[in-house]
C-alpha cells in the first residue's frame, strides 16, 4: 500500500496546524513554508480538508486555517480517509464485485487483515501524538563540530 504525495502533504499541514493550535489562525504561506509544500498545491489540499471537516478557515487578509476540532480528537485515519477516500491494498477488498473469484479467493482473505492491520493502526494515532513527536524531535540540540 502507497500513500501518495497528497497525504503526506496533507498530514504534514494537519499537524503544522496542530502543533499550533490554540494560536490562532494560521496562514497558508506559514504553513506552506515550514513544511517545504507548494502554497498553491497546500490551498487544494486545505480544501479538501475543510470541506472534510478537519479544518476551518476564514478567508481575508488576517484569514487563516484552525483545526476544527481537537488534536487528540482526530486521528491520522481520518485525514488519509479525507484525502484519499477508503483505502485498500487491492480492489476486491473495498468492494467484491471488482473481481468474479472475490467469494473464493483466499489471497483476499490476507489482503483483508493486511487493511484491518492498516486501518487499525490509522485509526489509533491521534494527530496530536504526531504533534507532540514532532515537537519533541523539533526542540533536540544539535550539536556542531
Amino acid at each position: 500500500m502507497k500513500i501518495s504525495m497528497k497525504s503526506d502533504y496533507g498530514v504534514r499541514a494537519v499537524v503544522d496546524l496542530a502543533l499550533h493550535y490554540g494560536q490562532g489562525l494560521t496562514q497558508s504561506a506559514d504553513i506552506a513554508a515550514r513544511q517545504g509544500i507548494p502554497e498553491p498545491y497546500l490551498d487544494q489540499l486545505l480544501t479538501v480538508l475543510r470541506k472534510a471537516g478537519i479544518v476551518r478557515s476564514t478567508r481575508g487578509p488576517k484569514g487563516g486555517h484552525v483545526l476544527a476540532k481537537l488534536p487528540a480528537d482526530m486521528t491520522l485515519g481520518e485525514v488519509v480517509a479525507a484525502l484519499e477516500g477508503p483505502l485498500s491494498p487491492i480492489g476486491c477488498v473495498g468492494d467484491v464485485h471488482v473481481c468474479p473469484q472475490s467469494a473464493e479467493c483466499v489471497q483476499r482473505e490476507v489482503w483483508q487483515q493486511v487493511k484491518e492491520a492498516m486501518d487499525a493502526v490509522l485509526d489509533a494515532t491521534t494527530i496530536e501524538s504526531l504533534a507532540k513527536k514532532q515537537a519533541a524531535r523539533d526542540t533536540q540540540p544539535m550539536y556542531y563540530i
